[in-house]
């Protein structure tokens, strides 16, 4: 550590020297170096101050080619660095880019001393000049100067400079190799400038790979690192991000665990605390918004509170702040109705508003936030200046969001419900109409899967029951009802909002029952009576349309069909006390009442197990109750089911051995296209594992093996599993084995199945390949179901074949995946070639290889970025327009037209072939890729050996795309940094017709890019392959 008798000692050699003698440059640039060792520790900027004087001194002596001008130069650049980084910077950079995140503000983070970064970049530049590649103070150069344009990018907002501070950066850590000091700072730096990025751009492949960077460095930084906690804060920013992008819990708690981390390092006083405590703020408001957790709220309210006492007034990133805890009461005003609340929001939503004028970036967030308190606050207290000035404000938002804008949906849907509000109170139809078409408008810009479809359906559901009230429409009445259904199946269970939903549903039954009854006498005698029993009627028409076609009474024992099913309702005592209810309460909660005793009756459970011999069919059990029958074979596992349920107070029970009959291939089919829904609306799934003793573990249970058993363990919401002689598993005392930890983490591991898909599946296509890897362990008894299984977990309707081939019912499955999906990721398989398609498995083990993992290119891939400008070359340009002009895959008459990169096979040979095995190896060279070899199982035939013959392909997968419509730097360098990795390729053989054909499925692969030139002269062919 340098002294002050350091510095002393070199004002004595200084002095020693004086002006024209020889020796004065040199002890010029020592005392600036002793007096910068000293600022670095003590923070004196008297010291940095006289140190960049010495400098200047000393460059003036020391002229180009000087041997000691390089060094000069870096220790100027590195002290105009620290002035502009301590002097000019308002708060922590850092901070800034936190509270610049996702919605919130991202402005210029420095306002002082710009001129200081200007001259520190062109000294950079000039001492990277005097400092060439293999110079140990280069990585050190390269680095600094990413920083520089990192904060020019914050200054100005161009993209070049955050671009060429990546692209320096990559250039830092390739010399920054593992053991190196310094390697810890530049993975920190270019993950911080490649989130920066994502948050430009929304590219997800720039965020995954800070959140590698940020790993990495964290594992070089153990406790106690002194720089830990910023590493730990960006981490925690990118999971946060990514949660926001793909909604996976397990990141939003890796966020809030990292966040608790970083708090307890940034103590009372340290410069981060602020941040620290916003961010632990966002990420717990996240989850209360996930889980609903009154905790979570409760602490992020304490938590936003504490970091505006660290940021008074005039601090510039008060406004976030003050939305975010505006927000927060606002969550728990709706949760606990604290008027308090409310009116704390909607000052705060003012506050904030004076904060950012228009032509602030977050403007339209903080206009639409206090809009929202204000409607919430008309709804409690029934003013209308507050309405009128919610309508107002979200006008003035929609201005703000226009056709294309991510969140004009919201926009419409916010200024329809004030409409609605103010129609309600003032009768003024012009609004009324108004709240209808832009309901309509919103429907549209939220497409089956969109987050907020269900509420959406339903807004317009109540604007149109709301003007079939004031024009008696019955179109409107019917399109209602048939929206309010369509968002009641969207709503979860036990959610407000489907409580609330299914109460409008009612509703609009009831009025389309009384719009067809003349005025009635409130006292003519049975009129009520009447009238309730069509209102009842109606509600179970449409309660047991979503059911099983037949169920078993769980009381009786017998078999019932829907007719059976209404008869016994009618005959039951809650039948009985409703109508007795209906007579004395309000005519305003009749429809509560008929819902709640409706929905609570006809609850039923579904059976799943494996089948055995015996199993009772629908032709063993019809007409007579089970409790009756033998107890032998499958009967007795009936019968035992049917009590468990009738043990858990429901009346109803469905089984898939003999609710089903098998005899009618369209009821078959309608139950095979229905069962994932039936398990989902099952109101308990009971599990039977008959190979589980009463104290063993289910890991190894043949549940776990059979096909369609999957979805049975993912449709439902709620589920039991018993063991061998129906004893609830691990005599556990609880109602819902999904909601117990320990038996959710048994469940991943004897699934492989992550448990946020187990707790919250949701049918679809997402992650294609994932889903088939789940089934790729399972069977079936007869071939073909091993598909039709799936077609429920996809959300799929196709049509039941029995008698098909395993390999053709498949076939068609992942024909529809890639038709309706275009994810080319079901492609990605090992193992042996389907007759129905070469590019297809014959079995759905093929889907057990796991998908290569990403690796980072060879440093020669990376070299044609390094170069700012080279980037922008026609070359990459025309690639990424190829690739984007490109059609999506097709198939047709099971040929696959799939847009691919090629790569053509210039010589192929065998290397070494043992036919006892069998083995034979073969050496690949082909265009734009490195020699590679395979080994297979048999030997190629001679047509695969002739020149020409052979291609190794890499489909197209369109997600590399950025969906601006103009490719610049970032994108083109983030295409080409992605096409540099090893991956999968398809080896083809031509064939007639310009055909193709996958041969050597039965091994991965791999094969990886030669060069970045390689890359650049990709083409992409639409190939026809059989």
């Amino acid at each position: 550590m340098t002294s002050t008798d350091d510095v002393s000692d070199k004002r004595v050699d200084l002095e020693s020297c004086p002006p024209g003698s020889n020796g004065r440059d040199l002890a010029l640039f020592n005392l600036a170096a002793a007096l910068h060792n000293r600022f670095t520790k003590g923070r004196n900027f008297g010291d940095l101050d006289e140190a960049f004087a010495l400098l200047h001194n000393h460059l003036e002596l020391s002229p180009s080619g000087h041997p000691d001008r390089a060094s000069a130069l870096h220790l100027l650049a590195l002290c105009l660095f620290n002035r502009y980084d301590d002097q000019g910077r308002v708060t922590n950079l850092e901070e800034n880019v936190t509270l610049g995140r996702h919605d919130l503000r991202r402005g210029p983070q420095k306002h002082a001393r710009t001129y200081d970064l200007e001259e520190a970049i062109d000294l950079y530049r000039v001492a990277l000049e005097l400092h060439p590649s293999g110079h140990p103070n280069r990585p050190s150069l390269l680095h600094k100067l990413a920083v520089c344009f990192s904060y020019r990018y914050d200054n100005r907002g161009e993209v070049a400079d955050l671009e060429e501070a990546v692209t320096l950066g990559r250039a830092a850590i390739e010399l920054h190799l593992p053991g190196h000091p310094d390697r810890p700072a530049s993975l920190y730096s270019l993950a911080y400038d490649l989130r920066r990025r994502f948050e430009k751009h929304a590219r997800m492949y720039d965020l995954e790979e800070a959140i590698k960077l940020h790993r990495a460095a964290l594992e070089l930084c153990p406790p106690g690192y002194p720089n830990r906690s910023s590493m730990l804060h960006g981490l925690a920013l990118c999971l946060s991000d990514r949660y926001n992008g793909q909604g996976t819990v397990a990141d939003l708690e890796e966020a809030v665990t990292i966040g608790r981390e970083v708090l307890e390092l940034c103590l009372p006083g340290h410069l981060d605390r602020a941040v620290s405590l916003y961010s632990l703020a966002y990420d717990l408001r996240s989850r209360f918004e996930k889980h609903a957790r009154m905790n979570d709220l409760e602490e992020a309210i304490e938590l936003y509170r504490a970091a505006l006492e660290l940021c008074p007034r005039g601090h510039r990133n008060r406004s976030s702040l003050l939305h975010g805890l505006a927000l927060c009461l606002s969550d728990r005003y709706n949760s606990q109705g604290t008027v308090a609340d409310l009116e704390e929001a909607v000052t705060l939503g003012r506050a904030v508003l004076e904060l950012c004028q228009p032509g602030h970036p977050d403007y339209a967030a903080c206009l639409h936030s206090l809009a929202c308190d204000l409607r919430r606050r008309f709804e409690k207290h029934a003013r209308m200046y507050d309405v009128e000035e919610a309508i107002e404000l979200h006008r003035a938002v929609l201005k703000l969001s226009p056709i294309g804008h991510p969140n004009r949906s919201s926009s419409l849907r916010g200024l329809a419900l004030c409409l609605a509000d103010r129609y309600d109170s003032q009768g003024t139809a012009t609004d009324l109409e108004e709240a209808v078409t832009l309901g309509r408008a919103a429907l549209e810009l939220t497409l089956p899967g969109h987050p907020s479809r269900a509420s959406s359906l339903h807004d317009l559901a109540e604007h149109l029951a709301n003007r079939f009230r004031h024009q008696s429409i019955v179109a409107d009445l019917n399109e209602a009802i048939a929206l309010e259904q369509e968002a009641l199946q969207l709503f979860t269970p036990g959610d407000p909002s489907y409580t609330v939903s299914r109460r409008c549903l009612m509703t609009f039954f009831q009025m389309k029952s009384d719009s067809g009854v003349a005025i009635r006498s409130p006292s003519a005698p049975g009129v009520m009576h009447v009238d309730v029993k069509e209102v009842i009627y109606d509600f179970i028409l449409n309660t047991i349309k979503m059911m099983p076609t037949r169920l078993l009474h769980t009381l009786s024992g017998v078999l019932c069909n829907r007719d059976v099913q209404m008869s016994h309702f009618r005959g039951s005592q809650q039948y009985r006390q409703l109508l007795s209810a209906c007579r004395t309460c309000p005519p305003d909660q009749h429809t509560k009442l008929i819902l709640t005793t409706i929905s609570g009756y006809f609850q039923f459970v579904t059976f799943s197990h494996r089948w055995g011999v015996g199993e009772p069919l629908l032709r063993d059990i019809e007409g007579h109750s089970i409790y009756g029958m033998s107890t032998e074979g499958g009967f007795g596992k009936l019968q035992a089911f049917c009590l468990r349920a009738r043990e858990q107070n429901y009346f109803w029970a469905w089984s898939d051995t003999c609710c089903i009959d098998k005899d009618s291939s369209a009821e078959l089919q309608e139950a095979i296209g229905s069962m994932f829904k039936w398990y989902r609306r099952s109101a308990l799934t009971i599990v039977h594992l008959s190979d589980v003793p009463e104290t063993g573990s289910f890991g190894s249970s043949k549940w776990f093996r059979r096909g369609w058993t999957l979805q049975e363990l993912l449709a439902p919401k709620t589920i039991l599993f018993y063991t061998q002689n129906w004893s609830l598993y691990r005599t556990l005392m609880c109602s819902n084995h999904k909601a117990d930890v320990a038996v959710l983490e048994e469940l991943e591991v004897a699934t492989g199945i992550e448990s946020r898909f187990l707790t919250d599946f949701s049918p679809g296509m997402d992650d294609a390949r994932s889903r088939l890897q789940w089934a790729s362990s399972r069977c079936t008894t007869r071939p073909e179901d091993i598909a039709y299984s799936l077609f429920g977990i996809f959300d799929l309707h196709l049509p039941i074949l029995y008698g098909e081939s395993a390999e053709k019912a498949l076939g068609r499955l992942l024909t529809e995946i890639i038709s309706q999906s275009r994810d080319i990721s079901v492609l990605d398989w090992v193992g042996e070639a389907s007759p129905f398609h070469s590019c297809f498995p014959a079995h759905i083990t093929s889907f057990q290889t796991l998908l290569l993992s990403p690796s980072q290119p060879h440093t020669e891939e990376l070299s044609l970025t390094k170069n700012p400008q080279s980037a922008l070359s026609t070359a990459p340009r025309k690639l990424y327009r190829s690739l984007a002009k490109s059609p999506p895959p097709q198939f047709i008459n099971r040929r696959l037209t799939l847009p691919s990169i090629t790569h053509r096979v210039r010589a192929i040979q065998l290397q070494a072939e043992d036919p006892l095995t069998p083995s034979y190896t073969y050496k690949i060279r082909a265009s734009g890729l490195r020699t590679l070899e395979i080994t297979l199982r048999g030997k190629l035939e001679d047509a695969a050996m002739k020149q020409g013959a052979l291609q190794l392909v890499r489909p197209l997968n369109t997600k590399l795309l950025s969906p601006s419509a103009e490719p610049d730097a970032t994108t083109e360098y983030g295409l080409l940094s992605t096409l540099g990795s090893p991956f999968h390729a398809l080896l083809l053989v031509r064939l007639l017709h310009n055909e193709y054909k996958r041969i050597a499925s039965s091994i991965p692969i791999v094969a990886e890019p030669m060069d970045s030139g390689s890359i650049v002269q990709s083409r992409v062919k639409m190939l026809n392959i059989v």
